[in-house]
């Protein structure tokens, strides 16, 4: 199996698919900068100590939320004006999720990464819009796709002529109300494009609570460590202050001062997957 090579530049200073682990993280939503803020900078610090890459993550609108009733987050404006505010202040990179063709341009304008979620990964209208930006495009496959078929998906983005395209794997549907993890989809879809594992969403139960999703984040070490022996380039994994009251995903999130064991823990599976795929070449 070929593995895909090609690493690329996040930015200047953020290399993906190059052999050093890359964080995406931060909270499901942005509830308020305080938040934001204090997520920054700690996983900022962690990061630095730990010798990893690392891009905040927020989303300004969560638009697949299973009730009407649910938190989608503080809109278009207010969102970018948050994340522009964190990536000023602590000197971070942004990745946050657009919905529609029309929001990549003003998105790109704040973030370093736009990500399409995994319910749209097939639009192509969207994906061409991305890919448009010259940004990085990171991809989450679809519950309902299978991890060959996401080639596709980064043709449509480099179709552009944007060659800056990552897929991110987080579950594939198995029953209602859950996902289970095929780990061969990580080397397979690391024949198209560098590949990110999804820790948080990966353990959600879409739908499973009432009017909400659930999750089983007893699950995230196990599945983690997994992802990261079996070879991936970096890790998405959504965290907060206090998960329990979290406004968005609280049951899958990994508590804030729970993530400088989890990173360590992360990093050691990763290096683990680099000397794998190194062998194996």
């Amino acid at each position: 199996m070929k593995i895909f090579k090609e690493g690329f530049q996040i930015t200047d200073e953020i290399a993906l698919g190059k052999g050093k682990m890359v964080l995406f993280s931060g909270p499901c939503a942005v509830e308020s900068y305080d938040v934001c803020a204090r997520v920054a900078e700690t996983l900022k610090e962690t990061c630095e100590r730990l010798d990893i890459q690392y891009i905040f993550k927020a989303s300004f609108d969560k638009a697949n939320r299973t009730s009407v009733n649910s938190f989608r987050g503080v809109g278009l404006n207010e969102g970018l004006s948050v994340l522009d505010k964190i990536k000023s202040e602590f000197h971070l990179p942004i990745v946050t999720d657009i919905h529609e063709p029309d929001q990549a341009k003003p998105v790109s304008d704040v973030a370093q990464a736009l990500q399409i979620p995994a319910y749209l990964c097939r639009q192509t209208d969207l994906l061409v819009a991305a890919g448009k930006t010259g940004k990085t495009v990171k991809i989450k496959r679809g519950q309902f796709m299978a991890p060959e078929d996401m080639q596709y998906a980064v043709d449509k983005v480099k179709s552009t002529g944007n060659d800056k395209a990552c897929l991110t794997e987080r579950g594939v549907s198995f029953g209602y109300h859950n996902l289970v993890v095929d780990m061969r989809s990580l080397p397979t879809m690391r024949q198209y494009a560098p590949v990110v594992f999804d820790v948080t969403h990966s353990v959600q139960q879409p739908g499973g609570a009432g009017g909400s999703s659930g999750g089983q984040k007893q699950f995230a070490p196990y599945l983690a460590r997994a992802a990261g022996a079996v070879g991936v380039d970096g890790y998405f994994i959504e965290t907060h202050p206090d998960p329990a009251n979290a406004l968005s995903d609280g049951p899958n999130m990994i508590p804030l001062h729970k993530m400088n064991d989890f990173l360590t823990m992360c990093k050691q599976a990763f290096e683990l997957g680099q000397e794998a795929k190194n062998e194996l070449e």
